[in-house]
């Protein structure tokens, strides 16, 4: 394919993400698999244009006073050669030449940080000052981390194995560089972000214990507790989407866990995990694409659910687990405030944890623990 072509496909595919729930990478893969035609380097060059319209789409659109995909595509390329029409994008209008060629103009803060202007007070309470370090860091490509099956093997012996960096805060993690290619889940790890391991690392989980997990999702976190209990107890694990829980079957088997249970009725429990559905602002640098379809109605609807999901985990067990993919504190410390508030016989445990890419290396992450008082 040649450059212009690209051009057009990554138009193309952002043209049809418009409007829709479906991850990018999904839709990259979608796009592969029905044009045989594109090899490897012309699906990852295409890919790389998608993640860098959707990573800079606020300042590309400040650029053309326009967000369309094509209008991204120009102000990231700013290559006019490469508006010639055939099998790539048409020819530049004189509008658009015009606005390619106009000298820059000072952009709002928002626009900079590459956030949504609506969220501009919440990031502000949750960075202060560092809030366009912060941003910038959202900016980059993120790490790869496994978690090691500690049921399987070691993670000494997997960084003999695969190479990459152990983390330098969960133990059973490796590191990678973005964009390393060929770590596929099998017996050994999963795939999964060094602050989501922290977060299950702070449960306390152990052998013999009964765990809920109310919005266990595929079962990532699941996973990781049963080797923390060292495959001995019971892990109950609960979702509304029965699409995701099915998920959670294979993995275990493959992972030689044998004590999660899906669908058990609700009872007591040592420990509840909630990780709660949330607006994934930590997980900007993966998916750039959730920064522009949240919507303050979206984020309100969240934080209803995340105080539901609190209110129930509190008639379950005495010690709560509450964790978000969230960098936002209306989803973060005002849930914890908003549940103690109602439920004071609780009291939080230590210190919340509190991640970002600048402030931890991680995806941004939110966890604090919950306990019922004496």
């Amino acid at each position: 394919m040649t450059p212009a072509a690209r051009l057009q496909a990554a138009i193309d595919i952002l043209g049809e993400l418009e409007g829709t729930a479906k991850p990018v990478d999904r839709s990259l893969r979608d796009w592969g698999r029905a044009h045989r035609f594109a090899g490897s380097k012309d699906r990852a060059a295409i890919a790389e244009l998608v993640f860098s319209m959707l990573r800079r789409r606020s300042s590309l659109a400040w650029r053309m006073q326009d967000d369309s995909p094509r209008a991204l595509a120009i102000a990231l390329t700013g290559e006019e050669s490469l508006f010639a029409g055939g099998y790539g994008p048409a020819p530049l209008g004189d509008d658009e030449r015009a606005r390619l060629n106009a000298a820059p103009r000072e952009a709002p803060d928002h626009v900079k940080g590459e956030y949504p202007q609506f969220l501009e007070s919440e990031l502000k309470r949750a960075f202060g000052d560092r809030l366009p370090d912060e941003m910038a860091a959202m900016q980059a490509r993120a790490p790869v981390d496994l978690r090691v099956n500690a049921l399987k093997t070691s993670r000494e012996a997997m960084l003999a194995k695969l190479g990459g960096m152990p983390t330098p805060r969960s133990p059973w993690g490796i590191r990678f560089p973005a964009g390393v290619a060929g770590l596929n889940p099998c017996a050994e790890f999963e795939l999964q972000d060094e602050a989501a391991q922290i977060a299950c690392l702070m449960s306390g989980a152990g052998p013999g214990m009964r765990v809920l997990d109310i919005a266990a999702g595929a079962g990532g976190k699941s996973l990781a507790l049963a080797a923390m209990m060292r495959n001995q107890g019971e892990i109950a694990a609960h979702d509304i989407s029965t699409a995701r829980l099915a998920q959670i079957a294979p993995r275990a088997d493959r992972a030689g866990v044998t004590i999660i249970r899906e669908g058990v009725p609700f009872g007591r429990y040592d420990l509840v995990f909630v990780d709660a559905p949330c607006s994934g602002t930590g997980t900007w640098r993966r998916q750039p694409e959730l920064r522009w379809r949240l919507a303050p109605e979206r984020l309100a609807a969240l934080q209803a659910t995340q105080d539901a999901l609190l209110a129930q985990a509190a008639a379950h067990g005495p010690r709560i687990v509450y964790a978000t993919c969230s960098i936002l504190p209306c989803e973060n410390d005002d849930r914890i405030a908003a549940f103690l508030e109602s439920h004071p016989d609780f009291a939080v445990e230590g210190e919340p944890f509190r991640a970002s890419p600048l402030s931890t290396g991680t995806d941004g992450f939110f966890a604090a623990i919950l306990a019922r008082r004496d």
